[in-house]
Parts: structure tokens; C-alpha cells; sequence
């Protein structure tokens, strides 16, 4: 097993890969490939789970959408009516922070402390912190993709309606769609998460090394190493369960997503999301003009709410892996050496999801994403 380790690891090539290609009525092609996890040697499969990152924003958004269907949640309202305490950026006071701008990465925002926060964590005294925030643009002026946003997002859910975030995920999407999935891993069974694939760097284990069981603390554990969930009060800590970047689902799961996008709102005869809210999911709310937004050195350069869209006919931009300068619709993920992929183009109605570990970084012939993302959005 180690030489199997040393030998992946000096390869250029992912350590685990999985591609499924569909269309609105099925799946038409499956790839994979790899191992999932290197010390138990198991092959990867489309149906373990993987965090598939930043993807899970989207998925997100899926589900505020459903809550402003339901009149629970106003994408242009002030998001401090339900928080319970006001959000603002100390250098715009009288700015108000909206849904709209938190999920499009334009509410000014930053990473610049960080966004993972112990359970414990008191997120209105974190988000208090001048340097949480951009002193020179004020809210809706600057693009600037920001993970914090969905932390904040996830708070504003929990307070309109009282419900966990995972579980809240779990009652307005994944369930409806019948995906056995989670955001962390307190909503996941202990089957599924003895089948996660573990992320590596350099054929090191560094998320998810599950060995076969469920994780002793699903979430980030609190500051004192706590891990008693039963402490859990709406909105507190919108970060407890990752909804940035943490949910774990299978590609077949990822494929029903893209299927759902596909579908106009509805997929397998579910009707999940109404025509106007998939209206609003396919109109961008910012593009990049030269001068209005860090495009991450090409790669973002048009966004909606948590939704990208590729192909932008713009100098600078290098958003289009699969080099055909079609518009196609979706999410790109990237955390812990994983690489991965959810696009959609509605005109063909055909999509593809994906996902590889332990990618090496680097830029691709053709765009700025990888050229492992390359590969698998267009092999």
C-alpha cells in the first residue's frame, strides 16, 4: 500500500476520478476511476460521497429560492430583519446587506479572516471585525467571490425558520430529490459516511479520512474540542455546517442536480423549483466589464446567485474549460485537492458533473481552470 502511495503520488494524474454525463431524461455516460481511499485500497464509485466544495453553494441557493417561493425569505430585503442584530459594512453604515448580494458575492464581504468557525463560535462578534470587510467598495459596487457570504446566508435561513441548517438542506432539497446526502456529516448515515472519498494532497489524507465509520465530530468541533451539537440556537453560527462548501454527495446525486437545472425547476417528476425562481437562477447579476470585480485571473468573470456561467465573450476572461465558447450554466468547486465541476447547457440539454482528488494546481491550455477540469468537462 505505501509503494502504491509513493507511485500516485509522483504522477501527475488525480488519485480518484468520477464523470457522469446526462440529459433531462437520464444519465447517458459513467466514468470512474482511482481509488477512494488509499489505505483501505477501495476503488472510487459514482455513488460515494464527496465534498464537492464550492458547488455547494449553489445547491444553497436551490434552497433559499424555495424559502422565497414560500414568502419566508425576500432576496431584497435587509438580511438584519432576520438576523436579529444589524449587519454592516463599518465602512457603508447605511448600506444594506441583501440574500441578492450575499449569494452573488457582491455584499463586500471578505476572506480575509477565516470563514471556518469552531461550533462555539459567536459569528455576529466575528462579522463585527472591520477587516471581515472591504473598506473600499461598498455593497453591490465589486464582485468578489467570498465563502463568508454563505455562513451569513445559512444564519438568515436558520432564523426564518427555526430549523438546522443540514436538516433545513436535507427537507427542502436533498430529500424531495431522494439524494442521500449531507452538508458535514451530522445528517449523513454512518453507512454513507464509512463510504466517503477521502481528499488528499500529495497522497496525504487531509478531509474526510472517515476509515470506514462515521466521524467522531461531524462538524468543526468547538473551541474547547466539544462537539455536543444539542448547544445548536438558530443563526448564531451560520458555519456550523459548512454551506460553502460541505456538502457531501455522490456524482450520481450531483448528476440529479444538474438534471433538475436541465428540467426547468423539475426532474424525475418532482417539481422543485417554481419557472420564476429558475428565471432568476438563469439570469447573471454580474459580469465582469474590465473594471467591476476581481475575476480570480479569469475564472469567474459572470455570476448569479451561487450560480456561474461560463464563456464570457470578455477581454481577460478565461471561464470556458471546455473551449467551445458555449454558454453553459453550473458551479466549479476546489478545496483540499479536490477538483470539481457541475455544467449544465440548457439549449442542447445536456450537463456534466465531476469530480478528481488530489489535483495538482496549475492552469490549463484553454482557461483558467485546471487542466484535470479540462479534461473532464471535455475529454
Amino acid at each position: 500500500m505505501l509503494f502504491t502511495a509513493l507511485l500516485l503520488a509522483a504522477t501527475p494524474h488525480p488519485l480518484a476520478s468520477v464523470r457522469i454525463t446526462f440529459d433531462r431524461k437520464g444519465e447517458t455516460s459513467i466514468r470512474q476511476q482511482g481509488v477512494a481511499d488509499l489505505a483501505a485500497g477501495r476503488g472510487v464509485t459514482a455513488d460515494d460521497p464527496v465534498r464537492v466544495a464550492s458547488i455547494s453553494k449553489l445547491v444553497t441557493s436551490i434552497a433559499v429560492l424555495r424559502l422565497v417561493e414560500q414568502h419566508k425569505l425576500d432576496l431584497d430585503a435587509d438580511v438584519s430583519k432576520w438576523l436579529g442584530w444589524k449587519l454592516r459594512n463599518p465602512a457603508f453604515p447605511d448600506t444594506p446587506i441583501t440574500l441578492r448580494l450575499l449569494l452573488s458575492h457582491r455584499s463586500s464581504l471578505t476572506d480575509t479572516i477565516d470563514y471556518v468557525l469552531p461550533l462555539d463560535a459567536d459569528m455576529r462578534g466575528v462579522l463585527g471585525n472591520p477587516k471581515a470587510w472591504d473598506a473600499t467598495h461598498a455593497p453591490g459596487s465589486w464582485f468578489n467571490y467570498t465563502n463568508f457570504n454563505f455562513p451569513v446566508v445559512a444564519a438568515v435561513m436558520e432564523r426564518a425558520t427555526g430549523e438546522r441548517f443540514d436538516r433545513l438542506m436535507d427537507r427542502l432539497v436533498l430529500r424531495p430529490l431522494r439524494i442521500q446526502a449531507c452538508y458535514n456529516w451530522a445528517s449523513c448515515d454512518a453507512k454513507t459516511a464509512a463510504r466517503a472519498v477521502v481528499l488528499y494532497r500529495d497522497a496525504q489524507p487531509v478531509r474526510d479520512d472517515n476509515r470506514g465509520a462515521a466521524p467522531l465530530c461531524p462538524v468543526t468541533p468547538a473551541s474547547d474540542g466539544g462537539c455536543d451539537l444539542s448547544k445548536w440556537r438558530a443563526g448564531a453560527n451560520g458555519a456550523v455546517f459548512a454551506p460553502q462548501g460541505g456538502l457531501r454527495i455522490s456524482m450520481h446525486g450531483l448528476a440529479k442536480i444538474g438534471r433538475l437545472l436541465l428540467g426547468g425547476g423539475t426532474v424525475d417528476g418532482v417539481r422543485l423549483l417554481s419557472a420564476r425562481s429558475m428565471a432568476l437562477l438563469e439570469a447573471p447579476l454580474w459580469t465582469f466589464n474590465g473594471s467591476n470585480g476581481d475575476t480570480s485571473h479569469g475564472f469567474y468573470c459572470s455570476y448569479g446567485l451561487a450560480i456561474t456561467y461560463l464563456a464570457t465573450p470578455t477581454q481577460g476572461c478565461r471561464d470556458d474549460p471546455f473551449g467551445d465558447s458555449v454558454r453553459r450554466i453550473g458551479h466549479a468547486g476546489e478545496a483540499y485537492g479536490l477538483r470539481s465541476g457541475l455544467w449544465v447547457d440548457r439549449e442542447t440539454g445536456t450537463g456534466v458533473v465531476y469530480f478528481a482528488t488530489d489535483v495538482v494546481d496549475g492552469t490549463g491550455a484553454r482557461s483558467a481552470f485546471t487542466p484535470i477540469e479540462e479534461t473532464l468537462a471535455r475529454p
